[in-house]
């Protein structure tokens, strides 16, 4: 007796991706919008995401300039969404910066550590607590929260302190949304994502330090493979979750001793 075999298409519809201007983040919006999610595009510079809406397919998108560590900007940006679409079921907390990566510990300049872990770790909360405001007091209730993590949240990289700190911290907040989200069908999970191939991680591919304090060249995998990820995660019923996933380049010095 044969089978035929089941589909599944994304049950929810309006999408928010921050950090939507390039790398990851238009990947995934490019991704979302073929597989029919209507797409609202976050980022600071509106040129970046005026290319990135010029990428996508014919659909429905909305381009919102918006800095994630302003919490007005934040508000404004949600508050245009559901003007635009009435409801927010999916956030892609995407949003996030390398600034002080490549110096040493000692010489870290408190500034550059407070602009990443405003950027990475507040920015991504202000996203995450206007998501959750808005699929906690919506109809039908509920939605998905994505939070990107990086290989940071498990290893870090030399000279990383602010990036791998504030990435070890989004496993937490990825951790608590999840919890309190329960009640209200909101469902958080985190992607942790190794060496796609993007402006951040060029330099991967000339030689990047490793642990041993050699400097060597790193594989990378096609951004566009971290997209099919999500979009995958995010056209789960809301019964279901995956809380956590890596996607990495598959010869990148992770697993294992170096």
């Amino acid at each position: 007796m044969g089978h035929t075999s089941r589909v599944r298409c994304a049950p929810m519809s309006i999408a928010v991706v921050t950090g939507a201007g390039s790398g990851i983040g238009r990947s995934v919006a490019l991704a979302l919008a073929e597989a029919g999610w209507s797409v609202a595009l976050a980022g600071r510079r509106a040129d970046a995401l005026a290319e990135t809406a010029a990428a996508l397919p014919s659909g429905d998108f909305l381009p919102v300039p918006t800095d994630v560590t302003s919490a007005d900007e934040v508000t404004a940006l949600f508050a245009a969404v559901r003007d635009r679409y009435g409801r927010v079921d999916l956030l892609f907390n995407n949003a996030g910066t390398f600034a002080g990566g490549g110096v040493p510990v000692e010489d870290l300049d408190p500034d550059t550590w407070r602009a990443v872990v405003d950027v990475n770790l507040t920015g991504a909360f202000l996203c995450a607590q206007a998501a959750f405001r808005a699929m906690k007091d919506q109809t039908p209730q509920g939605g998905r929260i994505i939070n990107n993590g990086s290989i940071s949240a498990h290893v870090p990289r030399p000279h990383s302190i602010a990036y791998t700190a504030t990435k070890h911290a989004m496993t937490g907040l990825t951790k608590s949304l999840s919890l309190d989200g329960r009640p209200y069908r909101i469902a958080c999970g985190q992607l942790d994502i190794g060496n796609a191939a993007t402006e951040m991680t060029a330099r991967m591919q000339t030689g990047i330090l490793q642990a041993n304090g050699q400097l060597a060249t790193e594989p990378v995998m096609d951004a566009a493979d971290v997209a099919t990820t999500v979009v995958h995660m995010a056209a789960l019923p809301l019964e279901a979750n995956v809380q956590f996933a890596t996607v990495m380049a598959t010869a990148m010095p992770y697993i294992g001793r170096g």
